[in-house]
């Protein structure tokens, strides 16, 4: 039964650690990106708030897939008169990484 609670807590910390490594990957691709020139965590710059999105798209269905189409193709009139331009370089995989850690910040 030890084995196991040592094999369990293991486990956990190797999750939590992986984590936090896509977290920390996800936080980088957000600045190599050119993303934090027009956002930020909890205030508004050019672009709303990250903490700002995700409380907007809290509780959608596709809300990940509904972030990441707006990041590839811009958007406009969602938060104001200033567009969003869009960013068609990026991959699938990138977008995806992309609209799944902003709908996780925390205002």
């Amino acid at each position: 039964m030890r084995s196991i609670l040592i094999f369990c807590s293991l486990f956990a910390g190797v999750v939590q650690h992986a984590a936090a490594n896509d977290l920390a990957a996800a936080v980088e691709l957000a600045k190599a990106s050119g993303c934090y020139s027009c956002h930020a965590n909890a205030d508004k710059v050019v672009g709303p708030a990250f903490g700002a999105i995700a409380e907007k798209y809290a509780g959608e269905k596709d809300a990940a897939a509904s972030l990441a189409q707006s990041i590839q193709n811009g958007s406009k009139g969602k938060w104001g008169r200033i567009p969003m331009p869009p960013h068609p370089s990026l991959s699938a995989a990138d977008l995806k990484t992309l609209s799944s850690w902003v709908l996780t910040v925390k205002p």
